[in-house]
């Protein structure tokens, strides 16, 4: 599906001085969004971002807020209900670095190591940014406030019988 909430910005469209831009989603926009999030709605979603480019370390700095209003269904109830979603994020891309040098660069041993994001076709896309960050942010097993799931198992959980597996072929003797 072609992504219509774009932006796209090259490093020397930046210069040196710092940017910022302020995003508001329309109508026809807002249901893209809800389509690649997969999402039943998104009502409203609000960015800034703030973009700067430090050339002597190839890094541009990419810092934000979204305030997004989305509709999601509840794994608990399976109603549809209203979530707001208001937080900031930062992040950094390196100009010089390829796919496969970032590949190289993660450490598994320490997580706390910041790697900077990989440039696409020498361009960062403003929108798609704050897209990502929306979608991390969105609950997996979203519910509504209050809901509490319960489990009822179907089965007996008497803990005092002993597990044994050939129980059911003393239920079958019985017969």
């Amino acid at each position: 599906m072609q992504n219509n909430f774009s932006y796209p910005l090259k490093p020397e469209d930046i210069g040196s001085a710092p940017l910022h831009y302020d995003f508001q989603a329309e109508a026809a926009e807002l249901k893209v969004i809800a389509e690649i999030l997969r999402l039943p709605e998104v009502l409203s979603l609000a960015i800034s971002e703030d973009v700067k480019y430090n050339k002597a370390e190839h890094l541009i700095e990419v810092k934000g807020k979204i305030d997004a209003l989305v509709e999601q269904i509840s794994v608990i109830s399976l109603k549809k209900f209203k979530q707001r979603y208001k937080f900031d994020f930062a992040r950094v891309f390196d100009t010089r670095l390829t796919l496969a040098q970032q590949r190289e660069l993660e450490n598994f041993d320490d997580i706390s190591v910041d790697i900077p994001d990989v440039m696409i076709n020498g361009k960062i896309d403003l929108k798609e940014i704050a897209l990502e960050e929306l979608a991390l942010h969105l609950d997996d097993f979203p519910k509504q406030k209050g809901e509490v799931f319960t489990f009822t198992p179907d089965f007996s959980t008497d803990e005092d019988k002993p597990n044994n597996p050939f129980a059911v072929l003393e239920n079958l003797k019985k017969l």
